[in-house]
């Protein structure tokens, strides 16, 4: 991830007050006091990078998107939102084997570059798996949740990784601070352990206007 160089010089402040909230999800709590702070002052205009697929080293950092700030000179802050059991939506609790609306472990969090808010990461879990383990612990898995995974016994085999376009729901628009008519992009990505086993299932839910997605070509792997 890396601050667009436009985006650094411009700073033009965009994006007004969001909509009233319209549900009472406790999640949304958690970040109502930076969000009126953000709408007092106004967002600054940036652009982050967000690699697909995201390099390996990246991913067994203590957090893939420090790691990628820190390479790119982006001051970047990541800030627990919750943990804890919560029903699956349908396509998490696809890539899950589980039935739509059954418990699983989430764990969210808002991240921040030059302190403002880009993306929503939520890692779910299967609580037969990971249920009463350090990973449901509140607070950031340590040394990193890769390492938290592997002290279990879980191996990594495979991963795969959608893209969509979607409008906000309406809390990523209060905890992202889109403007009105602001679409997300949503990355979704199941890995899967060598045996099989559907272990992590990340979604991260992106500012639009706030992203470029580099897609690398593995060398050998296609043509001209």
């Amino acid at each position: 991830m890396e601050l667009d160089a436009a985006g650094r010089a411009g700073r033009e402040a965009s994006g007004g007050p969001g909509e009233s909230r319209e549900s009472g999800d406790p999640r949304e709590a958690a970040a109502l006091g930076m969000a009126g702070l953000h709408r007092e002052a106004g967002v600054p205009q940036v652009v982050v990078r967000r690699a697909l697929p995201s390099e390996p080293a990246d991913r067994g950092s203590a957090s893939l998107f420090v790691a990628e700030a820190e390479r790119q000179g982006v001051r970047a802050d990541r800030r627990m939102l919750h943990v804890g059991p919560e029903p699956a939506g349908e396509r998490v609790a696809e890539a899950l084997r589980v039935r739509p609306g059954a418990e699983v472990l989430a764990r969210r969090k808002l991240l921040l570059a030059d302190e403002v808010p880009v993306r929503i990461a939520t890692s779910y879990f299967r609580l037969d798996l990971f249920g009463g383990t350090p990973l449901a612990a509140p607070g950031f898995v340590l040394p990193s949740l890769q390492a938290g995974i592997e002290a279990l016994g879980h191996r990594f085999g495979h991963a795969e990784e959608e893209l969509i376009a979607r409008e906000p729901t309406v809390f990523e628009r209060e905890t992202l601070l889109l403007p009105p008519g602001e679409w997300v992009v949503r990355i979704l990505r199941a890995g899967y352990s060598t045996g099989g086993t559907p272990v992590h299932v990340l979604e991260t839910v992106c500012a639009a206007s706030r992203h470029v997605f580099p897609v690398r070509q593995v060398a050998g792997a296609d043509e001209f």
